[in-house]
């Protein structure tokens, strides 16, 4: 799987950009601030529909306009498929595949999948544990759209459930309605768990030998699922918590309060591993998302690297740079480094300054 073009228009600071990209590695490098990360987003935003650095879609137009686009050729081995997204100021997106119109984001997962790495995911493990369930549910939505229809079915009766625990403290005779909220997300909740459990399990796996190759097999790590309840026990949890929960107004148990930990010969990275540790921990997590996928789909993902290389040390750098040579991968960077040097050769090299993406090589 390769996007093998992406135009672009009026997408923030992008006006124009028709872009043919390379099967291999792709080097976009440039000052801060000139639109090398919007160039990833808008990719980004044709795998999920949505961007990882805001929720609103107005901030994704260019300020003088009122709509922008992003259109992506994805090839695989015996398909092409054009996704089209249209994004507007003043009503929802419309996203469309191969000409047709989808009726919702969900049905977008899966045409195009892709891993993300960023500075930012370099604190995967010392972030706040909404951090870790989003890595989990972006990576488990482009698996599977019948885990995204539940995720998006348990907030949304979780909204309902804490609106109702809200109200009940003024109306008490509302709490015999609460049962009806408690089944849908007791219902909803368990297939999240289960999915969960299951990703992390197959993601420890994964990571733990990349760690291992990475320290020369000198630190052993496990990736964990915390969740906060479990399966069995989750409806007598929101029973057993009823009360506190209506004092709070908000719903204390759940997927929504789970989280994953990280240990290194035993010891909890986010407390006692060092920068390097934490650092090589998040690596080895998202490399070893690339091989989910690979097993899960039989096709290998986009990588997007939005100016990660300079967080990593000469030895991850290389580490990281020998192990997607057969992966598309777009990389950003302020400028050409050392480390990426052996492969400009291979490579397609663009600069990009004030929104204009110029193809060098």
């Amino acid at each position: 799987m390769y996007v093998s073009t992406l135009k672009i228009g009026d997408f923030r600071n992008i006006t124009s950009a028709d872009v043919e990209l390379k099967k291999g590695i792709n080097i976009l490098y440039g000052q801060n601030a000139q639109g090398k990360t919007n160039f990833l987003e808008s990719l980004y935003i044709c795998a999920t529909g949505r961007s990882h650095r805001t929720k609103f879609d107005s901030q994704l137009i260019n300020f003088d306009k009122k709509e922008a686009h992003i259109r992506a050729v994805v090839e695989k081995n015996f398909t092409i498929d054009k996704i089209d997204v249209h994004i507007k100021k003043e009503d929802k997106k419309g996203i469309a595949l191969n000409g047709v119109p989808l009726k919702k984001v969900g049905d977008l997962f899966g045409v195009l999948h892709t891993v993300i790495f960023s500075p930012e995911d370099l604190q995967l493990i010392k972030s706040s544990p909404g951090e870790r369930r989003k890595f989990m549910d972006i990576e488990l939505c482009q698996l599977s759209n019948v885990y995204y229809y539940n995720l998006q079915q348990y907030y949304k009766v979780l909204k309902q459930r804490n609106n109702l625990l809200k109200n009940i403290n003024k109306n008490p005779a509302l709490k015999d309605t609460l049962f009806v909220w408690d089944s849908q997300l007791v219902e909803y909740g368990t297939k999240i768990i289960e999915k969960r459990q299951e990703f992390i399990e197959k993601i420890n796996i994964a990571a733990s030998k990349k760690h291992s190759e990475i320290t020369n097999f000198k630190e052993n790590l496990v990736i964990e699922y915390k969740p906060n309840v479990t399966t069995d026990e989750f409806m007598s949890k929101l029973e057993e918590n009823l009360q506190k929960d209506i004092i709070l107004g908000s719903t204390s148990k759940g997927p929504h309060k789970d989280d994953v930990s990280f240990t290194i010969n035993d010891s909890e990275v986010k407390i006692y591993g060092s920068q390097g540790q934490q650092r090589t921990a998040a690596l080895s997590a998202k490399l070893a998302e690339i091989e989910i996928i690979k097993e899960e789909k039989g096709e290998t993902p986009v990588l997007l690297l939005d100016d990660v290389l300079s967080e990593l040390d000469e030895k991850r750098q290389y580490y990281l740079l020998e192990s997607i040579k057969d992966i598309q991968t777009v990389i950003t960077c302020t400028g050409i480094e050392d480390s990426i040097k052996k492969y400009t050769d291979k490579s397609y090299i663009f600069n990009v300054e004030n929104g204009i993406i110029k193809k060098l090589t």
